[in-house]
């Protein structure tokens, strides 16, 4: 049984209002558990660090004070219950008010305002005619995957001569600045591609014409925005000692760089074998973007009314969804945010057209799993959590763990996420079965004639239909 009870009014335009009531015992439960957390920390006479009883702690810091934090902790899983609960698909961060602390026994009662996603009013979707491009291969990136396989075959040589682009020099370097060594700025032994711009800019230049036994004083500039600041714009001299002079050597294009590369016959054998990989690739790619178009399809033939509120707050949580995956590679978002030279609401303005197509397609597809009462079972759910739980090389998943990860998805309301998301794929693959193929120029001829501009007034948010 859920811990919360919802009441939902829309308000227009996209914006529903919500008023929650937490259960007492639900509310009781998170009291006890803020109390044993701040009894972790307390010290109190006759008890040891971390054993005071939750009671103790209550009695001793004072209901309202363990409370307040008590609903801090809940009010982010008590707000998912009650989206959940009130089959809510919101956009945008929610406006968030809270009642009064509520007396012991009582429940706790908060209301949020938040944007919802748009009612799309279906079209005939029985017409959907669709581009589909014939799958290609490029000759010109054949050649290209044999080109890196070559490069990856290749072998350096030693060469007596003197260093010339695309050489690789072997190196002892000290760097310095004002004559005095830096941290960072010695090496034996390395090995520099010329040409490849690994170095401070003008370093390698330098290199080009040196022999090995030369001794080369490299002069170089550090940048303004060099990493380490302490030598940013400073000058530098790097004392050089070259010590070999080697030249990459690439296999040539024949049958023994195939035998090589992966144990083919000829050279004709490896190509042919690039090109069907290649061409599996693009069928893949042929496929998932006629899935789209046919979903962009189903959108022109449909109306939904986004106002730009919404689309802005769409933009926001794709850049918070954007910021999540940064910060899973190790990435500070702030920090990419500036390489990229824009401001957050820069970038998330950038992205309010695309925000508004994601609407869109999302809102015709939430329409069409309704109409076509498209429903996803607890044993479908299983199998998609079985699928993602198999390891790298099929092995078959652990049911009772799988079972559990089901189990506490539906307490959290987290299952209802996974069940719109698998209806809406079934709802792409359904439009995909009724989709009519026609050539991918033949649409472009259409749509070029058939835009939107032609028919909807500057400034209005309303998708164009072919209908309006």
């Amino acid at each position: 049984m859920s811990a919360v009870t919802t009441t939902k009014s829309d308000l227009g335009d996209s914006r529903v209002r919500v008023e929650v009531e937490v259960d007492a015992k639900a509310l009781d439960r998170e009291l006890n558990a803020a109390a044993a957390e701040i009894g972790k920390d307390l010290k109190m006479p006759g008890f040891r660090k971390g054993k005071v009883p939750a009671q103790v702690v209550i009695q001793r810091m004072g209901r309202e004070s363990v409370l307040d934090d008590a609903i801090r902790r809940g009010l982010g899983e008590w707000y998912g219950q009650a989206i959940s609960d009130a089959k809510l698909a919101t956009v945008g961060d929610p406006k968030i008010e809270l009642s009064d602390l509520p007396e012991k026994g009582a429940p706790l009662k908060f209301s949020f305002e938040v944007g919802v996603r748009p009612v799309a009013k279906l079209g005939d979707l029985s017409k959907l005619e669709v581009g589909r491009r014939e799958p290609a291969v490029d000759p010109a990136h054949v050649t290209a995957e044999l080109d890196r396989l070559r490069e990856s075959l290749a072998s350096l040589e030693t060469v007596e001569r003197a260093a010339a682009e695309g050489d690789f020099v072997v190196m002892d370097f000290l760097g310095k600045v004002d004559g005095e060594p830096f941290e960072g700025g010695e090496a034996r032994g390395f090995m520099l591609e010329l040409g490849s711009g690994r170095l401070i800019p003008g370093f390698e230049d330098q290199l080009v014409g040196a022999s090995a036994g030369d001794d080369v004083e490299v002069k170089v500039t550090f940048p303004e925005e060099y990493q380490a600041e302490a030598l940013a714009g400073k000058d530098a001299v790097f004392e050089t000692s070259v010590k070999e002079i080697k030249e990459k050597r690439l296999p040539e294009m024949d049958d023994e760089l195939a035998v090589e590369a992966g144990g083919f016959d000829s050279l004709d054998e490896l190509r042919s074998d690039i090109e069907g990989k290649l061409r599996e690739n693009d069928e893949a790619r042929v496929d998932q973007e006629f899935r789209e178009a046919a979903v962009d399809a189903a959108v022109a033939l449909s109306k939904v009314d986004i106002p730009h509120d919404l689309v802005h707050a769409k933009a926001h949580d794709m850049w918070a969804e954007t910021a999540r995956r940064l910060r899973q590679q190790g990435l500070d978002p702030s920090a990419y945010l500036q390489m990229m030279g824009k401001e957050e609401e820069e970038f998330v303005g950038e992205h309010e057209e695309e925000a508004e197509k994601a609407l869109a397609r999302e809102s015709v597809l939430a329409a069409l799993v309704e109409a076509e009462a498209i429903e996803v079972s607890d044993e479908d759910l299983l199998t998609a959590l079985r699928e993602a739980a198999a390891g790298p090389g099929g092995e078959e998943p652990d049911e009772k763990a799988v079972a559990k990860t089901l189990e506490h998805a539906k307490e959290t309301g987290r299952d209802e996420l996974l069940r719109e998301d698998m209806a809406m794929r079934r709802a792409v693959d359904l439009l995909v079965e009724r989709a009519d193929p026609i050539p991918a120029e033949q649409a472009e001829a259409r749509d070029k004639l058939w835009t939107p501009e032609k028919d909807a007034e500057k400034g209005d948010k309303e998708i164009w239909t072919p209908d309006s």
